[in-house]
């Protein structure tokens, strides 16, 4: 039987950033170092292929530090923590490695200096995510603002409106943080923004690579996680920029091909914390059902890498 043909295009850049890559290697390096079980609050990405393959060589993954014994390590998850996390892990005596991706540190020290020039913070994020929930925990209640909407920013009661900053999680969508942005300088002239965007590299890349993709294609498929923001966003960016069908999956088992019958053309991607291992695996699947023609199509050239923390460094 002649298999359909079908253009995949491919996005670049695609897949880990440097801060999804340095936070396993934190947890591998953890695990030599201490030996099993080595425990991590909250999962270190937010990627089921890469949470079991770490639990398969011994790390513990559990939502609260409470959850932790005091003699064994704990790490704390890409995503960061509230500043309430380390101090307690520091009251009870306990080993703890920092695995925070350092461009989510960056926004955790412009809240600190914002905070100590005298400024309430409004940050744009999403209720709820651990990242916001770290972001937020940097400073006392009250001192930071969330608002997820432009219509949130009508609705927002602030301390004095002179004297006011925003910061940004790292993973939201580019357009529609524009659009908040703009919503705050609106109503809030004097507010200050952060120096440099607070989205991260890896996010506006990978929408970029999806926003050239779109308008090429009858689908596309995003790898990644339902709780992984910078993955969702893909979907959404998709959608936005002129394609028709966007589906997000972390698996090739996961694909609705009932929903891709006829076309000709698939774009596919993967969100910053899926490994390039099922962007072959969905390649593959779909080799197996039409005959492809893989093109990919680069935006982007990335060589950012993180080092990984002090304690897990061999001696010099």
């Amino acid at each position: 039987m002649t298999r359909p043909p079908l253009t995949l295009y491919l996005a670049a850049p695609r897949g880990f950033c440097a801060g999804v890559d340095r936070a396993i290697k934190i947890v591998e390096m953890a695990l030599e170092k201490w030996g099993a079980p080595v425990y991590v609050r909250h999962e270190i990405v937010h990627n089921k292929y890469v949470v079991d393959g770490l639990r398969e060589k011994g790390a513990v993954f559990v939502e609260e530090l409470a959850d932790c014994p005091d003699n064994r390590p704990v790490i704390f998850s890409a995503h960061g923590v509230p500043k309430s996390v380390p101090a307690e892990a520091a009251r009870r005596h306990m080993v703890y490695v920092d695995a925070t991706c350092p461009l989510v540190s960056k926004v955790h020290i412009e809240a600190e200096r914002h905070h100590q020039n005298g400024l309430q913070m409004v940050m744009i994020g999403h209720a709820g995510h651990p990242e916001t929930i770290g972001t937020m925990g940097q400073l006392p209640p009250g001192e930071v603002l969330l608002v997820e909407t432009e219509a949130d920013v009508a609705e927002l009661e602030v301390r004095d409106p002179e004297k006011l900053a925003f910061i940004t999680q790292t993973t939201l969508s580019v357009d529609d943080t524009a659009g908040i942005v703009a919503a705050l300088k609106a109503r809030f002239p004097a507010i200050v923004g952060p120096h440099k965007e607070d989205i991260c590299y890896a996010t506006t890349n990978r929408q970029h690579a999806v926003k050239a993709i779109a308008p090429r294609v009858d689908a596309l498929l995003v790898i990644g996680a339902p709780n992984s923001s910078n993955s969702r966003r893909l979907v959404e960016v998709a959608s936005a920029n002129g394609c028709a069908y966007a589906q997000l999956v972390q698996r090739a088992d996961e694909i609705d091909w009932r929903a891709l019958e006829g076309i000709r053309a698939l774009g596919l991607t993967a969100g910053a914390s899926a490994p390039e291992v099922l962007v072959n695996e969905v390649i593959a699947a779909c080799r197996a059902r039409f005959d492809v023609t893989l093109t990919e199509v680069e935006t982007a050239t990335e060589n950012v890498e993180f080092k990984v923390p002090r304690v897990l460094r061999a001696p010099a």
